[in-house]
């Protein structure tokens, strides 16, 4: 695919030989990654779910993750030229100012974000609108595996993938603002002392939290029943597993109920019956954000990117039909 003989590609992976610039193009087109992406450097900080690829982890799983990573780090460039021709403006990364060594503290710093950000104990509308908020910009892309994060410089991104329900997308975009808020690639409080294990499910109660308060099951006061926990589940758009477990959390139920009704998931015109059948879009459709969206046709309009790296940028959100026509752009001056 490349126009190389295996000789000449072992010569290129040892760094004794140099690709023209068609070679370039070729093994971006063979691997089905950008130019820019095998030119740039890696990026410093990286929330990794699985091990890199080597020959005894070349499983699908691994390949998953990796083709997951390699759309994170395209989406970070995607964002730094937006950035970089002054169509976007950057937001300060959020970062809770306390260690954070266990779960009760991750659960104590989502309550700290909620409270930051005037949210309450009431339902998120938008998981997007709160990352990018505190500085994460997400991309909702159709890869397989969960999500992935990183922090470069200044900037933070996070993929979320559209495996899963929208609540399953819903947990992992608040997992993945979990890395950034709590920072614990950064901390030695948590990112040293702890296994990776350790610190995802330290990260898995702040996000639990940040979705679901427990304080919003225990306002209701003793057990309750499956049909509120139901009801609970679709007013904040969770998993059906995450609502259990908060229950759990909140005094509401036992573990053996927990277990018990962790085995038969409430079926799909059960969630919408306790919403009164109101669709509930939050990361079903919406690809980017709306302000990272305008920042795309902004640099249309201005001509500073084209049709075709426009539609790219946009990652599927919108079609070539629902763009401007020429006549219609404006000129940049």
């Amino acid at each position: 695919m490349v126009g190389l003989d295996r000789t000449m590609l072992a010569k290129v992976e040892a760094g004794s030989r140099r690709l023209d610039a068609l070679e370039l193009a070729r093994l971006s087109r063979a691997l089905k990654v950008s130019m820019e992406y095998l030119i740039q450097p890696p990026p410093t900080v990286l929330s990794r779910r699985a091990a890199p690829l080597t020959e005894e982890t070349d499983t699908e799983a691994a390949r998953s993750s990796e083709r997951l990573e390699i759309a994170l780090v395209e989406w970070l460039h995607n964002v730094q030229q937006l950035l970089d021709i002054g169509v976007l403006r950057a937001r300060p990364l959020l970062r809770y100012p306390h260690p954070v060594t266990s779960e009760d503290d991750a659960r104590q710093t989502a309550r700290w974000l909620r409270q930051r950000f005037d949210l309450g104990d009431g339902p998120i509308d938008s998981i997007m609108d709160v990352c990018e908020r505190a500085g994460q910009w997400v991309l909702v892309t159709d890869l397989p595996g969960d999500g992935a994060s990183l922090i470069e410089g200044d900037i933070a991104v996070a993929v979320v993938s559209t495996t899963g329900d929208p609540g399953r997308r819903r947990a992992t975009a608040a997992h993945e603002l979990g890395h950034l808020i709590i920072g614990d690639e950064y901390s030695a409080d948590l990112g040293l002392s702890a296994s990776r294990a350790e610190r995802e499910t330290v990260i898995d109660a702040f996000a639990a939290e940040l979705l679901l308060p427990v304080q919003a099951i225990a306002a209701a006061r003793g057990t309750v029943s499956r049909d509120q926990i139901v009801s609970y589940a679709a007013r904040y758009r969770t998993s059906w597993l995450l609502a259990l477990r908060q229950a759990e959390q909140a005094g509401a139920i036992d573990a053996e109920t927990r277990r018990a009704w962790s085995q038969v998931r409430p079926t799909h015109a059960e969630f919408m019956e306790a919403v009164g059948w109101v669709p509930q879009p939050d990361l079903e459709s919406v690809r980017v954000s709306p302000t990272y969206a305008k920042a795309v046709m902004g640099a249309l309009r201005n001509r500073r990117i084209t049709r075709t790296r426009a539609l790219e940028l946009m990652h599927g959100h919108i079609a070539e039909a629902d763009l401007p026509q020429d006549d219609d752009l404006e000129i940049a001056p």
